[in-house]
């Protein structure tokens, strides 16, 4: 499962109009992983954060699914050090604090942000 937070890609055209999508992205990251901690199967919760596609940024919460066998979700090849070069996005991202943060590139370069300890790491 994931949602978006901005699904017209109104942060597109400015980071003002791109935080406060990005700001309920992580509050409902908060609000996920507080409720996923009483699931009784294995999970992982993550956020994908892009660099200049705000409608791509999501929220994720990923379980075993009877019909794949994709659990747990490992992403290969991220680095700890920036890829991204909107410079907005990278000192919002700098501010976070409590997340793991890696990089990556899949067509545009990307932000994946999780917290230890609240189910099963993804990078």
């Amino acid at each position: 499962m994931h949602t978006h937070f901005d699904w017209y890609g109104y942060g597109n055209d400015s980071f003002k109009r791109r935080k406060p999508h990005l700001d309920k992205l992580f509050r409902h990251f908060d609000l996920l992983s507080d409720r996923a901690k009483s699931l009784t199967v294995n999970f992982q919760i993550w956020i994908t954060i892009l660099d200049n596609d705000s409608a791509s940024d999501a929220l994720f919460l990923h379980t075993p699914n009877p019909n794949q066998n994709n659990f747990p979700w490992k992403i290969s090849g991220l680095s700890e050090t920036s890829t991204l070069t909107n410079q907005r996005l990278i000192d919002y991202i700098n501010n976070l604090v409590g997340y793991e943060k890696r990089y990556g590139n899949a067509n545009e370069v990307y932000c994946m942000l999780y917290k230890k300890n609240i189910g099963i790491t993804v990078g």
